[in-house]
């Protein structure tokens, strides 16, 4: 890592050196993600689909954790950087490699142990059950390899490595691409491929990282000889760790209470809101790659409180990521019948999915609000505003809108609840930034 990139160099080309890599590896995340649904709805079987979108909580799950010990952990070392602390941030990310594996082994025999349970949450019914727990077995078995391969991609920026740890997700992607049509439709497993897939995808990212920190990394490491870690340092790493990995949590939370407001509506319309995540997530992954992309840059300067450049950093940020959202809105509000349809050319699926997306897509300014705020919080250690963030916009307002929404206006109120969500969590963010991050750089 050159300490320029942080300390000296423009904020603009700081900002995409550390963030592009991070947009680029979630794009093709995307793409695999939508290779999936693609071969699974070329199928032409609905309860099929609806069964994968059942199961994809599971998936988002397990991310989530990931995070806790990744985002936590590069939050951590890349203040410490910042304050020429370099060997404790080594010992830090030893613990966080390592707590990662343990986490794994521990959900994969949770999510076995209680499956049936965990289906019928889900929502799964006679119809998708079947599906949905092919899929959700092979990612329980998959659980140590996935959660571990969102650890080191993120501690590797806190280096300067965003190049490595693109490559890496990258990786995992394509040789899940190729096998998906493989495993789906060549061997006819269906959900339980697309699944296996994603599996060896993880294992092939985890074994490119073990690689590369044993080889190229000299601030980072994975060999536990005379390790040691206090309990403070486990806490810190956890303080914000957790409120990031309650942001996935609540994304899997929101899939699954979308998914079951929905499904009284029939399968239909939980197939067609499945394909829609999926097209939807090319704006979200966009704006959360270019928002968290900048984590330590953030950080680092946090930490070493260079709060002159720390606001034209965050100057940059809102700004940036405020006009990407508004050109994303309009590009896939206006493409949105021809996205749905690469998918499943079903009318019905169609005609279903395009209000679906283009109302998802109504609360996308706001969205970019919420992250580059949240990926403040967590980089400056803001535990409090970072886990209130995290609660909120897929989770306890998004609960609370969904809930009255469907009661005022049915069907239209369930499409409606995430843009007013978003919208009322983006209002949250501004005065909890005004409240903490704006005070103390309008005092410095």
């Amino acid at each position: 890592m050159e300490n320029e990139l942080f300390e000296s160099a423009p904020v603009h080309k700081a900002y995409f050196k550390l963030a592009l890599p991070v947009v680029f590896g979630m794009v093709v995340s995307l793409v695999y993600n939508m290779v999936d649904t693609y071969f699974i709805a070329r199928t032409g079987n609905t309860d099929l689909v609806a069964g994968v979108s059942l199961g994809a909580p599971v998936f988002t799950l397990m991310i989530a954790l990931g995070d806790i010990f990744g985002l936590g952990g590069s939050s951590v070392i890349s203040r410490l950087f910042g304050q020429k602390k370099e060997a404790e941030g080594k010992r830090l990310s030893i613990f966080c490699f390592y707590a990662a594996i343990l986490c794994g082994i521990i959900v994969t025999a949770a999510l076995l142990l209680f499956r049936q349970p965990m289906l019928r949450l889900l929502g799964a019914d006679s119809h998708t059950e079947v599906y949905a727990s092919q899929y959700y077995t092979f990612l329980a078995l998959g659980a140590p390899f996935i959660i571990l391969s969102f650890t080191p991609s993120n501690l590797l920026r806190t280096e300067g490595f965003a190049n490595a740890s693109m490559a890496g997700t990258v990786l995992g992607a394509v040789v899940n691409m190729v096998l998906d049509p493989v495993f789906i439709s060549v061997l006819g497993l269906g959900a339980a491929g697309a699944a296996i897939a994603t599996v060896i995808g993880n294992i092939c990212t985890d074994l490119y990282f073990v690689w590369f920190l044993l080889g190229k990394s000299k601030r980072l490491s994975i060999i536990p000889k005379g390790f040691f870690i206090s309990f403070p340092e486990i806490g810190e790493i956890l303080a914000i760790g957790i409120p990031a990995s309650v942001t996935n949590l609540m994304q899997s939370f929101g899939i699954a209470l979308m998914n079951r407001f929905l499904l009284p509506y029939g399968n239909e319309q939980v197939a067609a809101m499945g394909i829609v995540m999926k097209v939807n997530m090319i704006a979200v992954l966009v704006l959360v790659g270019f928002a968290f992309g900048a984590q330590p840059l953030v950080g680092y300067n946090y930490g070493a409180e260079n709060y002159r450049r720390l606001k034209g950093i965050l100057r940059f940020c809102y700004g940036f990521e405020c006009g990407l959202a508004v050109i994303l809105v309009c590009v896939l509000s206006l493409a949105a019948p021809s996205l749905i349809r690469m998918f499943m050319k079903d009318t019905v699926i169609v005609e279903t999915g395009v209000p679906m997306l283009r109302m998802q897509q109504a609360g996308m300014l706001f969205v970019a609000v919420v992250l580059v705020t949240t990926c403040t919080f967590q980089s400056a250690g803001k535990a409090w505003g970072a886990f209130l963030l995290s609660v909120s916009r897929q989770g306890v307002i998004f609960a609370a809108v969904i809930v009255t929404s469907s009661r005022l206006a049915g069907y239209t109120g369930v499409i409606c609840s995430q843009a007013v969500s978003d919208m009322l969590t983006a209002l949250l963010a501004i005065w909890l930034y005004g409240r903490s991050i704006g005070r103390e750089l309008k005092i410095s």
